[in-house]
Order: C-alpha cells, then structure tokens, then sequence
C-alpha cells in the first residue's frame, strides 16, 4: 500500500486533533506549553517590533518593596501576550495598566517566597522548561531559542513558572491541617451531591481579573471587554487564562472541574443557565473584582455514560517537511519503521518500547471516546481491537500509530472521594490565595516612576 493513502482518508482536520490527542498536560502547565508552540510561527515578527522598540524601553516604571519593574518587562510580557491574547505591543493602554498591574502581583509573590523561605530551585525551572520543550517537540534549548526570536526575555517566562510553582507550595504550607479534607468532609460533599441528582452541571473555563480599587473598575472592565472580544475572535481561552487570569486555576489555563450551580458565585450561576455550550460570557461583576466564563459543556447531574479509553501513540518525526513525491532517504526509513511497528506491535508494552525517545509521549492519558474529532478518528479508534496497532497516519511532520490499550464504558456524573477532596481542597486554596495577595498587596510600598501607565492597588 501507499504510505500516503491514509492523509486524504482521515480528512483535512486529522492534524487538529491529533495534536490535542498528543498534549498531557500532567507535569507543566498545559497553558504554558502550548505557548511555546504558537511562538515558533510569530516569533520572527515579533522581533521585528522589539527591535523597532525606543531607545527608553529600559526605564524604571515602578519600586515594588525595592524591586524595579522595568519599561522593558512590560514589552516583554506584551510580546509574550502577543502571541496568547492577542494584546499587540500597540495595545490601548488599559492593557500596558493590566500588564503592570500583574508584573507587580508577581514580584509580591516572589519577595513573599522569598521571606518565608520557599524554596524555588533552578532545577525546578529547568524541570518545567524541559517538560515544555518535550511535549512541543523542541530540541534542548529551544524554548530560550525561541523567546529570545520573538524578542522575549527568558526570564519573563522564568518569573512566571517561578511564581506558580512557588506560590502553590506556599499556599498548601500555610493552610497546614486544613490541607487535608477529613473524610466527614467528603462525605458530607458527596451526600450533598447526591441530593441533587438530576439537576444541571457545568464544565467551564474562568478568568478572573482584580478590581484593587474601585476607582478603577471601569478600566478594567474596559479591559475586561477587549479581552473577551479577543476571545470571541479565536484567541484561545487557556492562553488568556494563564497570562491574565488571578485565580489559582489559571495554572491550568482557566480549566474547573464539573459543578452544580449553588458552587459557583451566584451572578455567575444566573449567567450559566442562560448561556448555550461553548459561549464566552460578557464581563460578571464578582466580590473583588471580574470574571469571564467559558461553558464548555453542560450536562445534568448523575447522568452521564461515556466509553473511556486508555491509549499509547509513537510518533516518529521526519526530519523537515515531507514532500510526498520525493521524500528523503531518512523519511522513507521512518516510514519503514512505522509499518513494521504497525504490522508487528502486539500490546501496549511494545509500544512503550518503541516510543522510547520519541519526542512526544507514549500515554496521551484517558481519552473519552465521543470527544475524540474528527469523525473518522472517532470511528478508528471505536473499532479498533484492544493491543491492534493502526495503519501508519502520516503528515508532514512525522508517522503517528496508536493502540488502544482498554476501554470501558462508565458514569463520568458519579462523583468519587478523590473528586470531592480535590474540589474542596482546591476551594480552599482559592480563598486563602486572593487573601494573602491582598494583604500584600495593602502592606506593600509601590512607588510609580512614570504617568504613562496609570498606578494600580
């Protein structure tokens, strides 16, 4: 057979989705990694504009407890929200205020890590920069590589992974015994869930934004509302989330678990059982400030059947692009390579195996069938025999076969007590982290250096 027979087949959205089957976002923050992908097409434009930058980029713009913020941090994140929300370095100006105002944010949390001693190592950062590089396919070095293309310094995406991963270290610390949900407390969740069986659920997606003074609220909400229409023009939601977003969630791109209703803030609750799948919500004035919300599904409670599937996948890269009438001698090795491993593979240890090296990992973690596009995926997948190897799926990049490992069919709306601890325990990190950055946001001495962007707190 023809080693291209199978592109035209699977339709022209194969590459889509099998780029959303190949992300796990289990190590790194899936927001992250998916920012270093969108950097590699914009990163030579980009650099064309902060080249073009003046010469005062550098200036002082504000003292946080001592600490500068730079003209140039400002650029830097504005180019690196470039290519996530679409806030372009000639953005109006309520957007250089939000930038500030999380540059700001962010170098509280630091000085706090710094004080009480968290510890942040180099390895940590390079841990994450390393999980980035290998679930986008970069060799070492790549991200930096890429920042620096864009015009970006690395170390505004350093501060970032800093932050996060210290700030939720610190939060776990300081809530001490209540870090742990008893089981009287899982019970009584579960109980509660159970007595609302039939009722309506919601999967969504939220970026929250801060009104530190209410003097403010009609700047940000202006801000709030270009975000939005950002959004509403393709600029994907995680990637807004993870830059701008003051919740604990943003980690995750803005992504929440299931949820009745009565656990969501009431004006939040009123517009979601208005809002058809897959709206964004216009600005919801919250205690403390705005939220925007994503529904991206909606279901009722208890009623939910879905077939799960456990997989293993072995991409096998090409090296540049193939050029189907005259692929190289390396292609045609890996094309070689695959169809053996198709023809021979029997079990997903053999595929574990192969994928040893690969540039992408072997378990794309559980895959819920009647989510899998397109279709004719879908349909692949649903037919094929649990440790049957597919035909090679070629593209221009590289020859992908997947396995299917188990299936199981099961109530996806039954809540379990791990579900119910992680709920209750991630609520609880929520309050404590929007307290503690307002206590130092109220204790700090921020000094402004500069008119051009408006003082936030």
């Amino acid at each position: 057979m023809s080693y291209w027979a199978t592109l035209p087949a699977m339709g022209g959205k194969l590459q889509e989705a099998l780029m959303r089957a190949m992300i796990s976002s289990r190590k790194t923050p899936l927001a992250l990694a998916l920012l270093v992908a969108l950097l590699l097409p914009a990163a030579p434009m980009l650099a064309a504009k902060a080249q073009s930058a003046s010469a005062g980029v550098n200036s002082i713009v504000a003292v946080v407890n001592g600490d500068v913020v730079t003209r140039s941090e400002i650029e830097s994140r504005r180019r690196l929200l470039a290519l996530s929300a679409g806030v372009s370095g000639d953005a109006g100006a309520q957007g250089g205020d939000q930038i500030l105002r999380l540059l700001i944010d962010e170098r509280l949390r630091i000085q706090e890590l710094s004080r009480r001693r968290i510890p942040v190592t180099d390895q940590d950062i390079a841990s994450s920069i390393t999980n980035i590089e290998s679930r986008n396919g970069l060799p070492p070095g790549g991200v930096v590589q890429n920042l620096r293309r864009a015009g970006i310094e690395p170390r505004v995406l350093y501060d970032q992974i800093r932050a996060q991963i210290g700030w939720a270290r610190l939060l776990r610390g300081m809530l001490g015994e209540q870090a742990t949900v008893s089981d009287a407390e899982v019970n009584e969740y579960l109980n509660a869930q159970r007595a609302r069986l039939g009722e309506p659920e919601f999967l969504i997606s939220e970026i929250f934004i801060p009104v530190e003074n209410p003097g403010q609220e009609a700047q940000v909400r202006r801000f709030v509302t270009d975000v939005i229409q950002r959004l509403r023009q393709g600029v994907p939601f995680a990637m807004v989330a993870a830059q701008f977003s003051q919740s604990q969630t943003a980690i995750q791109g803005g992504a929440m678990d299931w949820m009745t209703a009565d656990r969501f803030d009431t004006a939040v609750a009123s517009i979601l059982r208005q809002m058809p799948e897959g709206a964004i919500s216009n600005p919801i004035r919250v205690p403390g400030g705005f939220e925007i919300v994503l529904l991206r599904d909606k279901r009722i409670s208890g009623r939910d059947m879905a077939t799960m599937l456990t997989m293993r996948q072995v991409f096998l890269p090409f090296e540049g692009q193939v050029n189907p009438q005259a692929p190289t001698a390396q292609q045609l090795a890996q094309l070689q390579r695959a169809q053996t491993l198709s023809d021979q593979a029997r079990g997903c240890e053999a595929m574990d195996a192969a994928a040893r090296g690969s540039p992408r990992p072997a378990d794309p973690g559980p895959v819920r069938l009647d989510n899998v596009t397109p279709p004719e995926l879908r349909d692949l997948l649903s037919s094929l025999p649990i440790g049957r190897a597919t035909q090679p799926i070629i593209s221009m990049d590289g020859a992908l076969i997947f396995m299917v490992c188990s299936k199981e069919t099961r109530n996806m709306a039954e809540a379990n007590p791990q579900q119910a601890r992680d709920i209750l325990l991630r609520d609880r990190i929520e309050l404590l982290s929007r307290q503690l950055q307002r206590d130092l946001r109220r204790r700090a001495q921020i000094e402004m250096r500069t008119n051009s962007v408006a003082r936030p707190g």
